[in-house]
């Protein structure tokens, strides 16, 4: 959601899922790792643990509601 005016708060629910990178990259945890494991192998549960970047179609979204980021 744009803000149009105002003082830009940052929204705090997004800030504890993404991480910021020293370089400006937004960091993200992968999801399907929380329940329903027992039919998912090792190799892709364990994949499942590390993080990635953010997609180019979600960054914009992202960073609006991370403005000091």
């Amino acid at each position: 959601m744009p803000r149009v005016s105002g003082k830009a708060k940052t929204r705090k629910a997004v800030a504890k899922r993404f991480k910021v990178t020293g370089t400006g990259k937004i960091l993200r945890r992968k999801q399907g790792k929380r329940h329903l494991a027992q039919c998912k192998n090792r190799k892709r549960k364990r994949n499942l643990g590390h993080v990635t970047l953010v997609s180019d179609a979600d960054l914009r979204n992202v960073r609006e509601n991370l403005p000091f980021a």
